[in-house]
């Protein structure tokens, strides 16, 4: 019976996230042509998928494979779950009234898939990352209480620059190494990375810059931030990090500017970069030579990305089943390579499925930035929504051996405190963005900013220049949408 059960959920699985997905479309597009009438059943819908999924899950998980019989402290656990669920997610419709049912659910879905995973890899981790989880929904409940104090966001340009400065700097005295990287903090046990807190500080600072005009002095200044961020990234091994804050930069910069050459120019110095770093760094070079050929070295360097690849591959589109593979040979699985866990055990159909609800996460988020009022909020949901999906992007392209492995976190769905508090709380800020109200005339959104593109071509004509509009960065961003 235990075996059957195992069997047939890996089509329940399947159809739970098809049918998740295919809501999460139909949302989308009533949504966008203003069709509400179907919008709360699809919502309701996907609710029930991800309910539908949290209880089969544990149903097995809970079941004693070697005596038989019920693990009670499992069932605890994915009621104690189920709880956070549903109550997390009735006080966050109240309290963010303008927020996007979408987001909360892909949010969600994600996360019960990673604590399904993580309490079938370490029970213990499972535990830890429920916590960490009740701890990032209060945060961003009391986000929009500390936003409504706050007179703007946006006056706190120096705040965040030196912030910004001195978190980065942390892990340089203050740091333990940790899988290579120079990058953690511990406090009385509890470890974090600066660089996720730094991921605010640093939109909020870009944001705060771009939204004014822009000139060559000020593009120097951000820019030459950028690059210090960037390169205290390098130097602390963290270069998953620097690819993400790098490529959110230059990708920001060209919405704003609507400038080719900018654009040309920031790849082209992270190409030169990546050449001086493979140089320079001896870990660049093994890692770069385990992603050409991880075969050469499969019982060293490159087991780890080769154990990955075999748990990918093996079991095939449904998987072997939950609680029937072996994700635990993967080192760091928890972390770097859940991803590959969830490919064995719930099968590659339902690990594609991810990536889709990673998509509409994807599109929900720029649709915010377009529709935002305030040229400041505008480019700051872009910004959150290139940041987001760029980590999600370095991640499952490297478990698959599609790019070098970087090691930054799946979001939402890997195990670890700092990644699921930034990762949820930038949701936040996000869905505060999508309620935020037009400014006055003469602020981020008056008439005559609409007119301007800011083509920042050389000095004499930078001068003369004036910010990128709010509609202007909304063409952008349909751009990315496609």
């Amino acid at each position: 019976m235990y075996d059957f059960l195992i069997l047939i959920s890996r089509y329940f699985f399947v159809a739970y996230i098809a049918i998740f997905i295919f809501a999460g479309l139909i949302y989308v597009v009533d949504e966008r042509k203003n069709r509400r009438d179907r919008l709360v059943y699809v919502i309701s819908l996907q609710k029930t998928m991800l309910i539908l999924m949290h209880i089969t899950a544990y149903a097995i998980l809970a079941w004693k494979r070697d005596g038989g019989g019920i693990d009670v402290t499992v069932l605890i656990y994915g009621a104690a779950a189920l709880a956070y669920i549903f109550i997390s997610s009735f006080l966050l419709r109240s309290v963010y009234k303008h927020g996007c049912p979408l987001i909360w659910n892909c949010m969600y879905f994600l996360m019960d898939a990673g604590l399904i995973m993580l309490q079938r890899l370490n029970p213990t981790l499972a535990g830890k990352q429920l916590v960490w989880m009740t701890v990032s929904a209060a945060v961003i409940m009391t986000l929009p209480l500390i936003l409504k104090i706050l007179p703007k966001l946006e006056k706190f340009e120096i705040v965040y620059f030196i912030a910004s400065v001195v978190l980065i700097l942390l892990p340089f005295v203050f740091g333990n190494e940790e899988y290579g990287s120079l990058n953690w903090i511990s406090i009385k046990g509890i470890g974090f990375q600066p660089s996720e807190i730094v991921k605010f500080s640093f939109l909020l600072y870009v944001a705060c810059v771009f939204r004014k005009p822009l000139d060559m002095k000020k593009l120097c200044i951000v820019t030459g931030f950028a690059v210090f961020i960037v390169l205290c990234l390098v130097l602390q091994k963290d270069l998953g990090g620097a690819l993400i804050f790098s490529v959110t930069y230059i990708l920001l910069l060209y919405i704003t500017t609507s400038n080719a050459l900018l654009l040309l120019a920031g790849f082209g110095g992270m190409a030169l970069a990546s050449l001086l770093a493979y140089k320079l760094f001896g870990h660049v070079r093994v890692r770069v030579a385990t992603w050409l050929d991880p075969w050469r070295d499969a019982g060293d360097t490159g087991y780890q990305i080769t154990q990955s690849l075999f748990a990918i591959t093996t079991w095939g589109f449904l998987g072997s089943g939950l609680t029937r593979g072996m994700p635990g040979k993967i080192p760091v699985v928890e972390r770097d390579f859940i991803f590959s866990a969830i490919c064995e055990e719930m099968g590659t159909l339902f690990a594609m499925g991810i990536v889709c609800i990673y998509i509409l996460l994807f599109l929900r988020g720029m649709i915010i930035a377009v529709r935002a009022k305030k040229r400041f909020y505008s480019i700051l949901s872009a910004g959150i929504v290139i940041m987001f999906s760029f980590q999600t992007f370095l991640i499952i392209g490297g478990v698959i051996k599609l790019i070098p492995l970087t090691g930054v976190t799946l979001p939402f769905v890997s195990y670890g405190g700092s990644s699921i508090l930034v990762s949820v709380a930038l949701m936040g800020l996000l869905q505060w963005a999508n309620g935020t109200p037009a400014e006055k005339r003469g602020g981020d959104n008056d008439s005559e900013a609409e007119k301007n593109t800011n083509n920042i071509k050389d000095n004499k004509h930078t001068k003369e220049k004036k910010p990128a509009s709010a509609g202007h960065i909304k063409r952008k961003a349909k751009q990315l949408i496609g």
